[in-house]
């Protein structure tokens, strides 16, 4: 994740705060944005009891909103138990930037329940606040300009007690990725315009990303259908096979999206899906869908799974595997990872990435338990010089890394997608689906690939 914490699955500051309309573009942040910021406090009254003065909670309200609404806000806490020390010390750990305390300050600590920690753009002011401070470049939080606090300490005293509980690292390898820059193109053209293309989106047992995948693609402008694999009877099973056929042959784009197959169970994702793709009918149909006529494929997180264990990655076919494939296996902290991670796109091989540029780098969730690509060194090296590597994750230096903050399951030299020989098919870890609409509104950096445009107009 770009600009943000990242040794957790689930950074401590990213949930989002919007009052009023639920436009996704108005949705602020409760992490810091910027340096040299002006931070503020909105306090709400308290009435009688120890109650919220509600008709001052209501204008309060009013006014964040007015402010988002003209675009003044970079971002927005409430105040909870913790008190003001709480909301400014989650602010600056989600993207590590420092702050600086103004001189007179309201009490730290003390539970301002409705009440609001706002951080302004350049030259805007609130009358009814009070200022806190300023956001700085040193990562340290600074109290009366003589009590300080680094950063990477409060951090790492905020994971200690539950660190040996449920881990967030693991001992990676002693030795530096490499990064991988391919000047391979692709080299394949559709054979004839197609407006709309036809996309199939098998659904099996466990898959949980077909409406997303879907609707992705339709808004790219192509025709999508989703069909579940039925396997409650024998019959039922073989009913599904010879639906599947008639789909492949309508197809141009075949999608396996992502979920659970099989529960995910250790060392099954991807394996039922693999089998089933495995049946004599099916496989004969796959391979004309790629030699004869100028299909696609793409697999993303189980589908990724399924296209390494059936061998369509990397050699581009359905084949018996061998101690010399690849494979994809238990992530290095052994448990499942949900996270943003930073990618970069390293090859341009397919055309899967014919919107994009080399080099390009993108913000894109993941969640697995098995997304740690294993390759022999000889295989990689072979992956490399044909362009196959498509993607890499990358530090927010743009550096591969075996650093669980930037590569979060272990990956042989940071490899989160790689396509066949001839770039028709792709799979990757990251789910590009849930991110190409950008509403990730609290999480810096670019999300949209254009991964399914892509798709639909390497036919048009």
């Amino acid at each position: 994740m770009s600009g943000s914490y990242n040794e957790l699955d689930v950074p401590p500051t990213l949930v989002s705060f919007c009052i009023g309309e639920t436009d996704t573009t108005k949705v602020v942040s409760n992490e810091f944005k910027e340096t040299n910021s002006k931070v503020v406090f909105l306090p709400t009254k308290m009435g009688q009891e120890d109650i919220l003065d509600f008709e001052d909670l209501k204008e309060n309200y009013e006014i964040i909103h007015s402010l988002i609404e003209e675009g003044k806000v970079l971002s927005v806490s409430t105040v909870t138990h913790g008190g003001i020390a709480d909301s400014i010390t989650k602010s600056v750990m989600g993207n590590k930037i420092g702050f600086q305390f103004a001189s007179d300050v309201p009490d730290l600590f003390y539970p301002y329940y409705g009440s609001f920690v706002i951080e302004l753009k350049e030259g805007v002011t609130v009358e009814k606040a009070q200022i806190l401070g300023t956001t700085t470049v040193d990562g340290k939080i600074v109290v009366n300009d003589t009590v300080s606090f680094e950063l990477e300490s409060l951090i790492k005293m905020w994971e200690k007690p539950l660190e040996k509980v449920f881990p967030t690292r693991v001992k990676t390898e002693n030795k530096k990725a490499n990064n991988i820059m391919s000047d391979k193109t692709c080299t394949i053209t559709r054979k004839m315009p197609i407006a709309k293309p036809r996309v199939f989106i098998p659904v099996f047992p466990g898959t949980n990303c077909e409406y997303d995948v879907a609707r992705a693609f339709e808004d790219a402008g192509a025709m999508a259908n989703t069909v579940v694999f039925k396997n409650l009877k024998p019959q039922n099973i073989q009913e599904s096979i010879d639906i599947f056929a008639k789909e492949i042959q309508k197809a141009q784009i075949i999608m396996i999206p992502g979920g659970f197959s099989s529960g995910d169970e250790p060392d099954g994702s991807g394996k039922f899906i693999g089998a089933v793709f495995r049946n004599p009918k099916l496989k004969d149909l796959i391979h004309k869908h790629l030699q004869e006529q100028d299909g696609l494929m793409l697999g993303i997180c189980n589908g990724f799974q399924a296209f390494v264990k059936l061998g369509l990655l990397p050699y581009g076919e359905i084949r018996e595997m061998d101690a010399t494939a690849p494979t994809l296996t238990f992530n290095t902290i052994g448990r499942h990872m949900s996270r943003m991670v930073q990618t970069k796109v390293v090859s341009k091989l397919s055309p899967w990435f014919s919107e994009v540029e080399l080099g390009e780098e993108f913000t894109i969730p993941i969640s697995h338990g098995e997304g740690r690509f294993i390759a022999s060194e000889e295989l990689e090296k072979q992956l490399i010089a044909n362009g196959q590597i498509a993607t890499q994750y990358v530090d927010l230096q743009g550096n591969a890394t075996y650093d669980i903050a930037y590569n979060p399951n272990g990956s042989v030299d940071s490899i989160e997608g790689i396509t066949s020989p001839d770039g028709r098919i792709l799979g990757k870890m990251g789910h590009s689906e849930r991110s190409y609409r950008e509403i990730e509104k609290n999480v810096p950096g670019r999300k949209d690939q254009k991964l399914f445009e892509a798709g639909v107009n390497y036919y048009r």
